[in-house]
């Protein structure tokens, strides 16, 4: 795409951008942005907007679109499924053919004893259910006292009262309040902000933090740790690989049930069908969504072990259900889905074009505002930095150059105030990969120069990641 001929900010020939600014509520947009950029069509890693051009999808979105856009499979799923039986829940006595399946083949695919699924339409949805389990299931095997919840400064969960309240940034607290309470929030794993760590070894201070923290908050009233196994609101952050098995040790060892949230991470993002394979961990609670159908139709499962399932559900049953729990389209599509990742061996793609890349964004790092490439798998990020010994961040932000590389270079990816974050679709290639690599070469170029410090008005508010 040659810059020069790309249209203008929210240039649209249809007046569709008009449309959405009189109508349209965006999630993290100000209200002097009147700019729009409307898309009508996709098709693999590329969309296109109305005005007619194609923008290379860095983002699969929000890491949902696993098997790319315009996938005639899944729309054939859809529609054979909705002529058959659109819609049923899984009430009390109640199923589906195509719920009971796909539960099936999760049982199949999640790792260790991770045998039992609830559905739900997305990942804040399925971060609900999960925090409900564990307080639950402590409660009903007679310690109803464990209702604290641990969860992790800068870790993304979701917006609703329980996933917002264990989400660790405050914008998603501030004005909203008061949160969920009896929460208590870690340092991160975050090998880039060393001076989160005190000089210390990164595993051994956030060990001795959470030991510290349980000893103090009483082992008996904490009910789960909840955790990203790869961060991705705050750009595809990797813990070092000692940190969640010991995790997961101590936590055993306090009878504190582990949730991981794989709403991002799972269905092949990290290399694996599950982030926590990576580190050799099972938790108690999975938590995914997202990838489950490539964005095709929202739908969402929780894995559970067993035990966690036996307690929860007892005499009494599980007290907690959403109108579309097991929503047999939805299933169709994510069994669909799941065979086009094993058919077309997109967990080895990952693995592959995400290790290319990865080295090609390496060579970013010549370029002064580039302050580290992160990442495993087609989950990365590039952090940008003002200053490269003091890590700080850009002071304006990173919204300006994501709005670069979409108007100059035809690029879309996400970002947060630190970094670019890259989760582009399954079926990404070296092409793709070598395209965005140049793209991002050049606009930081041309971007990224030396800048005033911003006044109060100007300064960035910190946002999260991708919406779950």
């Amino acid at each position: 795409m040659n810059p020069a001929t790309a249209s203008a900010p929210g240039a649209t020939g249809t007046g569709l951008a008009a449309a959405d600014r009189a109508t349209l509520i965006h999630p993290t947009l100000p209200a002097h942005r009147t700019d729009r950029t409307v898309l009508v069509s996709g098709r693999g890693c590329r969309v296109t907007d109305d005005a007619g051009r194609t923008y290379l999808d860095a983002s699969a979105v929000l890491g949902v679109t696993q098997v790319g856009h315009g996938r005639a499979e899944l729309a054939r799923a859809a529609a054979d499924q909705m002529t058959r039986l659109e819609y049923f829940h899984t009430w009390g006595t109640l199923s589906n053919d195509r719920a009971v399946e796909l539960a099936a083949r999760l049982a199949g695919l999640a790792p260790g004893p991770l045998r039992r699924t609830y559905f739900t339409s997305g990942g804040a949805e399925g971060n609900e259910i999960a925090l409900r389990m564990a307080r639950l299931y402590h409660h009903r095997r007679g310690e109803p006292q464990r209702t604290w919840i641990l969860a992790r400064t800068m870790g993304y969960h979701g917006i609703g009262y329980g996933s917002g309240g264990v989400s660790g940034f405050p914008v998603y607290h501030t004005g909203f309040g008061p949160s969920m309470p009896n929460v208590h929030f870690l340092t991160p794993p975050h090998p880039y902000r060393r001076e989160l760590f005190a000089g210390t070894d990164v595993t051994e201070f956030c060990l001795a933090e959470l030991r510290e923290s349980i000893e103090r908050i009483g082992p008996e009233r904490i009910a789960a740790m909840i955790g990203e196994p790869v961060m991705g609101g705050i750009g595809a952050v990797v813990p070092p690989a000692d940190y969640w098995p010991r995790v997961a040790e101590l936590l055993r060892s306090y009878g504190i049930l582990l949730i991981l949230d794989e709403v991002i991470t799972g269905y092949g993002r990290t290399g694996h069908w599950f982030a926590c394979e990576h580190f050799g961990v099972a938790p108690d609670i999975l938590v995914t969504a997202k990838g489950l159908t490539s964005g095709y139709i929202p739908h969402g499962a929780v894995l559970v072990t067993d035990e966690v399932a036996d307690a929860v559900t007892g005499e009494q049953g599980f007290p907690a259900g959403y109108t579309y729990t097991g929503h047999p389209t939805a299933c169709a599509v994510a069994l669909a889905n799941l065979d086009i990742i094993e058919r077309e061996g997109l967990l080895a793609n990952a693995t592959a074009v995400g290790g290319h890349l990865r080295g090609r964004l390496a060579e970013l790092t010549d370029l002064p505002v580039v302050g580290e490439v992160r990442g495993v798998g087609l989950m990365l990020a590039v952090e940008l930095t003002a200053d490269r010994e003091a890590r700080k961040p850009l002071p304006h932000g990173t919204t300006e150059v994501a709005d670069a590389l979409r108007e100059q270079a035809g690029i879309i990816l996400r970002t947060n105030p630190y970094a670019l974050v890259i989760n582009p679709p399954l079926v990404f290639t070296r092409q793709d990969a070598d395209q965005l690599v140049d793209g991002l070469r050049s606009v930081l170029s041309r971007v990224c120069s030396p800048r005033p410090p911003p006044t109060a008005a100007t300064r960035p508010t910190p946002s999260a990641g991708s919406p779950n």
